[in-house]
């Protein structure tokens, strides 16, 4: 089972996803009347086409602290609820996830990629919230899972928990993911209230996906080893995508680097 064959799956069907969408789109609904829309305003969106920001032009405060919305964990997710469970695995906590662990020996390739995310209290005003765990995971350059493609079964690459620290922070060293049918460049997260909560399998405080803003892609892509993702880039958008185009200014990366210096992605999570 791999992204490109069964890209119908990717949101685990209308039944999984059709709450969500219609709890999200109540939620937005609401927000773009009275106060909602003067806060947007304030915060301002993308509105760029997927371009994004530079990751180093904005600082982490208080008015980040937009909620992150609720998304599907795709069919992908290696924690336990849709088969293979990386989380219980021994040395899943780490920062850098381009090898596999826990007795598996494969290592992923592409443009190396830095994930920093920063996690936000939205209910104590946008304070960090410290002590939290993001289990982080995402395709390799061919746009395969680990875990579940049958050539990459065994492997567990591209999957991994870290802790944030006291300024709600934490980061991943990576590879940059393919593009792959039906679905818009993105990482997938989920938001553990603990480190333990996150290994042991423990309740969610949030599912979600990064979005990679284009003009990241379109620099990656362009370089040896991705010329698949080109095409698959073309065939979608934000706009179209099923998960983002129902709003994603919260969701879109800021971006800074370069192929040869490596790519980092910055994004506020708030809970």
């Amino acid at each position: 089972m791999t992204p490109g064959s069964r890209t119908d799956e990717h949101d685990l069907g209308l039944g999984h996803d059709l709450p969500r969408l219609l709890s999200r789109r109540r939620a937005l609904g609401l927000f773009a009347g009275g106060l909602g829309a003067a806060a947007l305003a304030a915060c301002g969106s993308s509105g760029d086409g997927g371009g994004g920001q530079a990751a180093g032009t904005t600082a982490t405060t208080k008015a980040d602290a937009t909620e992150i919305p609720e998304e599907t964990a795709g069919p992908f997710p290696g924690d336990g609820s849709n088969g293979p469970d990386a989380l219980r695995e021994r040395g899943v906590v780490r920062r850098d996830i381009t090898s596999s662990f826990a007795g598996a020996s494969g290592k992923a390739d592409g443009v190396p990629t830095t994930i920093d995310i920063a996690l936000l209290d939205v209910a104590a005003g946008g304070e960090p919230l410290v002590g939290a765990a993001v289990y982080l995971w995402h395709c390799d350059r061919d746009g395969r899972y680990s875990m579940y493609d049958a050539a990459i079964a065994s492997e567990n690459y591209l999957r991994g928990v870290q802790e944030s620290d006291k300024d709600g922070k934490l980061a991943f060293t990576s590879i940059f993911p393919a593009a792959y049918s039906g679905r818009w460049p993105h990482i997938h997260f989920e938001v553990y209230e603990s480190l333990d909560a996150a290994t042991a399998g423990g309740s969610k405080l949030r599912t979600s996906q990064l979005a990679i803003p284009k003009q990241a892609c379109d620099a990656v892509y362009a370089t040896g080893g991705y010329e698949a993702s080109v095409q698959k880039l073309a065939q979608t958008s934000l706009e179209s995508d099923m998960v983002f185009r129902d709003g994603h200014s919260s969701q879109l990366a800021r971006w800074s680097g370069s192929p040869e210096r490596g790519i980092a992605l910055k994004l506020n999570v708030g809970v």
